[in-house]
């Protein structure tokens, strides 16, 4: 056989290598994760739910999933072992790393409103209006002409009125 014909055979035999080479690479790292348990660390199982490591065995891990609840679980059921800032953010809703030179963003409006009334409030004091964006007649051009609401009323009602495709359009 020529080495054209083995070319294919080489390759798929080594794609096949490197596939279960990191694949038993990610199961040593599941390994020792879960090796690193101990009583106090937080967890996540692979069902998704999350609670605090109470005993460590051979096989299995008890865990505290709340007061009371102790529940017995293999050591392959376990997906995550979290830190304790993670665990707490996530189960208790405990922040810890919050900078304070960092914006915060409010959880309401309020703070949003406070601010924009006290600038209304300053230009009203001032005696200035505050401009919303509408034209008074005044801030019209001189060259186009004012058109009032009466006037307007009697141009619809003399243009002809289109019809849906009735009787007059045959």
């Amino acid at each position: 056989m020529s080495l054209v014909t083995l070319l294919p055979f080489i390759v798929l035999i080594g794609a096949m290598f490197l596939m279960t080479r990191s694949a038993k690479k990610k199961q040593q790292q599941a390994a020792d994760m879960r090796n690193q348990m101990q009583p106090g660390s937080g967890v996540r199982t692979i069902g998704g739910m999350y609670a605090t490591v109470k005993e460590v065995s051979e096989d299995t891990v008890l865990l505290d999933a709340g007061p009371g609840v102790e529940l017995l679980f293999a050591k392959n059921s376990i997906g995550a072992v979290l830190t304790d800032d993670e665990y707490n953010r996530i189960v208790h809703g405990i922040e810890h790393d919050l900078k304070s030179d960092t914006d915060v963003v409010p959880d309401d409006a309020s703070s949003l409103t406070e601010t924009d009334a006290s600038a209304d409030d300053a230009a009203a004091s001032d005696g200035k209006s505050v401009d919303l964006g509408k034209k008074d007649a005044t801030d019209e051009p001189a060259d186009e002409p004012t058109v009032d609401a009466a006037s307007a009323e009697a141009k619809t009602d003399e243009q002809p009125k289109k019809s849906d495709g009735g009787s007059e359009a045959k």
